[in-house]
């Protein structure tokens, strides 16, 4: 692990222990431990690309855990998990405008690609880890539906 992500969330960790911070040295711990886990699946050091994806995934992970906690009644624990959800998107690059991603989008689709599945084979490669796949299959939908 030598991305320059992972050596944030290295010294996040740092300073959340040396503040005697429990709640930040829990989640900077387990963040660092699924890139880890992360690495050992792709078999090289993670590139902040791969660090990103694993954070992304751990906020969507996050969000679902918030709504079931909050389906249950346990608006404790939807709190925690809402607190953790800021932490990781400090450590996170902003997120690519939706007026990138249609350019992206509008090229892919000049570029021949008529169809959801060749424009998003097209587009996500570009914006991985830099934009949620939603906001770029809602915009997709809306560009087809506008060039046909």
């Amino acid at each position: 692990m030598n991305g320059s992500l992972v050596q944030e969330v290295r010294a996040a960790l740092t300073a959340a222990r040396k503040v005697r911070d429990q709640p930040r040295t829990l989640l900077f711990s387990t963040v660092l431990s699924d890139l880890k886990n992360r690495e050992l699946e792709l078999g090289h050091p993670l590139e902040d690309a791969d660090a990103i994806e694993v954070l992304r995934r751990a906020i969507k992970h996050r969000g679902e855990s918030v709504e079931a906690y909050k389906a249950g009644g346990r608006q404790d624990l939807a709190d925690r998990e809402a607190f953790e959800i800021v932490e990781i998107e400090k450590l996170l690059p902003p997120l690519v405008g939706e007026d990138v991603i249609r350019a992206a989008v509008r090229e892919a689709m000049a570029g021949g690609a008529k169809d959801l599945g060749a424009v998003m084979g097209r587009v996500m490669p570009r914006f991985k880890g830099q934009a949620d796949g939603k906001v770029v299959n809602r915009i997709v939908r809306e560009e087809l539906a506008a060039g046909s």
